[in-house]
């Protein structure tokens, strides 16, 4: 249809139609602009590279080597709802050879650039939506150039209610002149599904020695022990609650009530009982307002702000002087975070010791970093999925940044590595060591729907069956896979034939297991036949058609939760 070819009265309608269509909100030209390659409904494969895997692959830890919307589709089949901080250094879409798509970077001059990026992004963000916790959180980088076409793009795929902040990462220290105003600072857009309870969990951030310099001994300027450096904290609250509106007296007989529009922060009988035990502070005199002493040995952590200085979580001259560390050149990775950065995001939005965290846009692997770090410091048990593509293009097909930067940082940071430094006496190396932990790299394949029957492997099917069933991933055993699950004993089994030993194996294995059973197979009629009564305590999965099935579907690991067989 063109518009030339219809009549005044036809035009009119449309014109009517489209004024009478809510027009707030994002919008973009999805009709127009190049329709992505990696937008598909194919099956996703997973396989394992043990040459490229690093230390014990059953830790959790993951790299995956693809396109992120097919490892998005993969996961989001096998960990919906599974992880706590979802972490996105999407492409700023500067024009400067940041956005990847189709196989080459997009022009700053392309009429579709925004309209484009807008489409890229949304089709993951869905995707990744429904990856989160409901009391989780993803935080999105992003600088000027898409800043406000994100944030719309957000409150249409999370909600405007979800949003539980715009934070301000100050990325440079020193003085920016080639604007007219200097550039210095970047965003990262946080939302959560339900941010009440996000809240909840939240974590405190450590304090700085700036911050804790605050807290000291009046009587020994020199005091380093934090039982007896304490600072007087307000001890009014906003609001008038009347069982909060009473007065006090101080030491000299001088007497206080909240000041209008406000109350004290204690109940009378909680105050008196510390002023009781000392932890009430009157001032020098002692007839100045209260103050509630808090010692500095009783300060978890504070509330984080959505203000994040270079002091305190790095700039951009750090993040690249540590690729440098990893690399001997700053040029292996143009864009990167500095690892205080991703410390801070897990401190606020993974505290848990165990918390599982996706980077769906890897880069260097900085997330990884970050993670693993924890975990030598407190002995945690964190987790981390990177999904991190090639980035090759037509004039560049060989380039492989999953493999060779990701992979390849997070293998040092784990098994230790030397850097160069300088010193007043020249270059000098030296050996950092290892934080230890371990990765299982892998490669996600697209398969077509018609083709599942020629084109899956048995690597495929078992892996998508242990993490559609949240096992740790082992190694494939033909004809046989079998893995239970230590928590429950769970067992998942792949049979790969039906012959006659491989029957008999699969009965006996069935017969000596109590638990729940999942057995996938390309002939279930014939196993069920094979178990004889013992099939009632199956679950049998037909594959292809069940795996087709629940790929389109999602969510297997969701229902299997749930009290699901598999």
């Amino acid at each position: 249809m063109t518009y030339e070819s219809l009549s005044t009265e036809e035009l009119i309608e449309i014109l009517k139609r489209r004024d009478a269509t809510a027009s707030y909100g994002l919008v973009w030209e999805r009709q127009n602009i190049e329709q992505d390659n990696k937008a598909n409904r194919d099956f996703v494969g997973l396989t394992t590279e043990l040459s490229l895997s690093v230390g014990p692959t059953d830790a959790g830890n993951f790299i995956i080597e693809g396109d992120n919307f097919d490892s998005l589709r993969s996961l989001a089949t096998t960990h919906s709802g599974a992880f706590h901080l979802i972490y996105c250094d999407v492409p700023y879409n500067t024009g400067t050879k940041d956005f990847v798509y189709n196989d080459h970077f997009f022009d700053k001059n392309n009429r579709y650039r925004h309209s484009t990026w807008l489409e890229f992004i949304y089709q993951r963000m869905l995707l990744i939506k429904q990856l989160l916790r409901e009391d989780g959180a993803v935080a999105v980088s992003i600088d000027d150039n898409e800043l406000f076409n994100l944030g719309l793009l957000m409150n249409q795929v999370f909600g405007e209610g979800k949003r539980v902040a715009t934070c301000i990462w100050q990325k440079r220290y020193s003085r920016e002149n080639r604007e007219a105003i200097g550039d210095a600072h970047e965003y990262l857009l946080v939302y959560s599904l339900n941010p009440d309870k996000f809240k909840a969990r939240r974590g405190l951030i450590r304090l700085s020695g700036k911050q804790a310099a605050i807290y000291k001994n009046p009587d020994n300027p020199n005091e380093t022990d934090p039982t007896k450096r304490w600072r007087s904290i307000p001890m009014t609250a906003q609001g008038t609650r009347p069982n909060q509106m009473y007065t006090v007296t101080s030491p000299t007989g001088k007497k206080f009530k909240p000041k209008s529009g406000r109350c004290w922060s204690l109940l009378e009988d909680e105050f008196l009982e510390l002023d009781k035990a000392n932890r009430i502070w009157w001032g020098k005199n002692k007839s100045s307002q209260p103050g509630l002493i808090r010692y500095l040995s009783e300060v978890d952590g504070i509330v984080p702000w959505t203000w994040w200085p270079h002091e305190e979580v790095g700039h951009t001259d750090e993040s690249r002087k540590e690729i440098e560390a990893f690399f001997g050149t700053q040029t292996a990775f143009d864009t990167p975070k500095p690892v205080r950065l991703m410390e801070r995001l897990l401190q606020i939005c993974a505290p848990e010791k165990d918390a599982l965290v996706l980077d769906p846009f890897a880069g260097s692997g900085t997330t990884a970093q970050a993670v693993l770090q924890a975990n030598k410091i407190d002995h945690g048990t964190r987790r981390f999925v990177l999904l991190s593509s090639r980035e090759s293009t037509d004039e560049n097909p060989d380039k492989n940044l999953c493999r060779d930067v990701c992979a390849v940082r997070v293998r040092k940071v784990i098994e230790g590595y030397d850097k160069t430094v300088s010193k007043t006496t020249g270059p000098m190396t030296i050996h950092v060591e290892g934080v230890g932990g371990g990765f299982r790299y892998m490669r996600a394949h697209r398969v077509p729907m018609h083709r599942l029957e020629e084109t899956l492997t048995d690597e495929m099917i078992w892996n998508f069956a242990l993490m559609a069933c949240d096992h740790v991933l082992a190694q494939l055993s033909h004809p046989l896979s079998i893995s239970v699950r230590s928590s429950d004993q769970h067992m998942v089994v792949y049979c790969a034939n039906t012959k006659r030993n491989t029957l008999n194996d699969l009965v006996k294995a069935v017969e000596a297991h109590a638990g729940k059973i999942a057995i996938l197979s390309w002939a279930p009629e014939i196993v069920e036949e094979a178990l004889g009564a013992n099939a009632t305590r199956v679950s049998l999965v037909h594959v292809p058609d069940d795996l087709k099935r629940v790929f389109k579907q999602g969510n297997v690991r969701a229902s299997n939760n749930q009290g699901g067989e598999s």
